[in-house]
């Protein structure tokens, strides 16, 4: 993986290849992100990345996403993903509408309802006893549990 100053550097290049224009702060990794490939900052205008997509193939897409946020806010114009300029600037420049999936997560418990048969996979191990079917109301009996 890259460090934070070769994803600065990455950055640049992109931004001055994709745009012609330069990227003057920093780009940084940032652990915490989940299920979003970067953010941007207007108030310090530096640029978060998720390193669990690092690895993508579009990760130069994710890029692209980030720094159409940062040229347009710098432009003053219309920097928010429901704004027709950073819309029309994402398509040309190919960029990234929404973050691919990095994993999906595992789905440990399955449950089924005895009335409908309504099946609800779950991460966590929930009590059947304080839990009904969102669908009848139904009982709730464990079906398959992955460990």
């Amino acid at each position: 993986m890259l460090s934070n100053r070769e994803l600065t550097m990455k950055v640049r290049q992109i931004s001055l290849s994709y745009f012609k224009l330069p990227f003057e702060h920093e780009a940084l990794w940032n652990q915490r992100l989940r299920t979003t490939g970067g953010r941007f900052f207007p108030r310090d205008l530096h640029l978060d990345f998720n390193p669990r997509m690092a690895d993508l193939t579009d990760f130069d897409r994710v890029i692209l996403h980030e720094l159409t946020h940062y040229h347009l806010y710098r432009a003053k114009r219309g920097y928010k993903h429901q704004d027709s300029d950073f819309k029309e600037l994402l398509a040309q420049v190919g960029g990234l509408r929404y973050a691919p999936q990095v994993a999906e997560k595992l789905m440990k418990y399955s449950y089924c309802c005895l009335s409908c048969g309504q099946l609800y996979q779950r991460q966590r191990k929930i009590d059947t006893k304080k839990y009904r079917c969102g669908k009848c109301r139904g009982k709730l009996q464990l079906k398959k549990a992955i460990l």
